[in-house]
């Protein structure tokens, strides 16, 4: 692999009580009791529009608009209130920069608060190129951000791979024609028994060094202290 493409809610970052409290925060706002963090996190995925959806069912177009607005602006304020990086994720993004890995974000988070995240997180200087699911027309599963990442950053399809915790993530790189790695400690492992990545890890640090494997039978030289 040349170019790694990380989701980013559930895949690099543990954000799931984050999500939870502004979901619930909002159905307070609509006079709502609150919903299971783990049932809250099964609705990740498929970005704010469809998280709202789920979490407010019976609700109105126009209270789903609302809705929307009063998620995104207290989820802005109360981002990284709880949120970290998985136990890994700093290394593994070290370990796989010094080894020449480009990388980069796609999420259909909104791309302002995930830039955010990642920089109060100090994760943000490991990616090229980070985008939300409003960078684009289209979020995932649509192949539109991955098709813009592998034109901006000039790799081939043949040497990038999608990691992600999902079906969402399965399907993008799918329709993409990239591969894809899941990883079984996000929100949705269980999807990938529908979908099936091209390989699945339960720690970062076992991507870092099926990837490193794959670059050193290659012949690329880097830092593989691994």
């Amino acid at each position: 692999m040349d170019l790694l493409i990380f989701d980013l809610d559930g895949t690099l970052i543990d954000s799931k009580l984050d999500l939870a409290h502004a979901v619930n925060a909002t159905r307070r706002h609509f006079n709502l009791p609150p919903l299971d963090t783990e049932l809250i996190s099964t609705y990740v995925g498929n970005g704010a529009p469809v998280l709202m959806r789920r979490a407010l069912p019976e609700a109105s177009e126009e209270e789903l608009a609302g809705a929307l607005q009063y998620f995104l602006a207290y989820y802005k304020d109360h981002a990284v209130e709880n949120t970290r990086p998985y136990a890994g994720i700093p290394e593994a993004l070290s370990q796989l920069a010094a080894a020449g890995l480009l990388m980069a974000v796609l999420t259909n988070k909104p791309d302002a608060v995930s830039r955010h995240i990642l920089e109060q997180l100090n994760l943000a200087p490991y990616f090229a190129r980070i985008y939300g699911g409003n960078s684009f027309e289209n979020k995932k599963p649509h192949p539109a951000g991955v098709h813009k990442l592998l034109e901006e950053l000039g790799v081939a399809a043949d040497r990038t791979m999608l990691v992600g915790d999902s079906a969402v993530d399965v399907r993008t790189a799918r329709n993409a024609g990239i591969r894809v790695c899941g990883v079984t400690y996000g929100f949705q492992p269980d999807s990938f028994r529908e979908h099936p990545p091209d390989m699945m890890v339960d720690r970062p640090e076992e991507l870092v060094r099926a990837v490193i494997a794959e670059r050193k039978a290659r012949g690329i030289t880097g830092s593989y202290d691994v």
